[in-house]
């Protein structure tokens, strides 16, 4: 596996995430060198903690917002980037992304962390990962935000929009990510944040990671990940700790999850799940703020 690496100064003066990596490194299943990937905490040590993982093809500047309105309320934010994506090393083949890789690499960035009694803060592949981790060692986990996010076993057809989406990724000749993060927020992008998003791909060669992941979502029924979604969804419907679904208004792709999480996750039963308002696929940009106090608040009241 060949990987690449994002030269540091592409992420100077980034506005509003002056957060300094912490590296921790997984397993090559290559057997080649080991793999960087870059991590970031803000707030207290000592305090509960969020673990906040973004998805295609943003990182965690996705988060900025959300990170300010809960280390504002007192709490620990975490987040990781990727494997592909962020200052994270970048595999440099399409074939090197499996949705099992990315299991496996974010399942040891949180045992290289020491992250217990977190709660999981997961959008976009963030849900689909991270939803697999709270499966396999759900007392790990003091609770689940759900965020736009599900976990699909290939059993409904995804929506026309994200085939859509799927298409044009794999036919576009430059990948223009900036703009593909844009395209998922109804109240606008900034040229300051588009270029953000821009910044872990010098070139096209650094975009295999973008390239893969929606090729990796389980589409058909005899989809490799399928049985493993599928136990993972046993567990959850036995995941007891507080689980809340926050969505969004405004998002076609995994709007229809939002039910079948509240209803099917017992720890979602009985409790009030918000909806952020004018806000798309990325509502960490359409509402941040509004998702951070959510998070905080859900954060703050589950016991210890």
């Amino acid at each position: 596996m060949d990987l690449l690496r994002t030269p540091d100064d592409r992420f100077d003066d980034l506005a509003g995430f002056p957060l300094a990596p912490r590296w921790v490194e997984v397993g090559n299943p290559d057997g080649g060198a080991a793999i960087r990937v870059a991590t970031y905490a803000a707030g207290p040590d000592d305090a509960p903690a969020v673990l906040m993982l973004h998805g295609e093809p943003t990182w965690s500047y996705l988060y900025r917002h959300v990170v300010d309105a809960v280390v504002g309320a007192g709490l620990r934010a975490v987040a990781v980037d990727m494997v592909g994506f962020g200052r994270s090393d970048k595999p440099a083949a399409i074939a090197d992304h499996s949705y099992a890789r990315h299991v496996a690499w974010t399942t040891e960035v949180v045992a290289a962390l020491g992250l217990r009694d977190v709660v999981l803060l997961g959008q976009d592949w963030g849900g689909l990962i991270g939803l697999r981790l709270v499966a396999a060692e759900p007392e790990r986990y003091a609770g689940v935000v759900a965020s736009n996010t599900g976990l699909p076993t290939g059993d409904h057809d995804m929506p026309a929009v994200w085939w859509q989406f799927r298409r044009a990724v794999e036919k576009a000749q430059v990948l223009d990510v900036g703009r593909l993060v844009a395209s998922g927020c109804v109240r606008g992008l900034a040229d300051a944040d588009r270029a953000a998003y821009d910044a872990p791909f010098p070139d096209e060669t650094f975009k295999a990671g973008p390239r893969a992941m929606p090729l990796l979502v389980p589409t058909r029924p005899d989809d490799p990940e399928n049985g493993p979604n599928r136990a993972a969804w046993e567990e959850l419907r036995r995941f007891g700790k507080p689980f809340l679904v926050a969505f969004s208004d405004s998002d076609p792709i995994t709007g229809a999850m939002a039910p079948v999480l509240r209803d099917d996750i017992p720890g979602a039963a009985g409790r009030a799940h918000p909806t952020i308002e004018d806000a798309g696929h990325f509502l960490q940009e359409d509402g941040g703020a509004e998702l951070g106090r959510v998070v905080a608040e859900f954060t703050a009241s589950l016991p210890r």
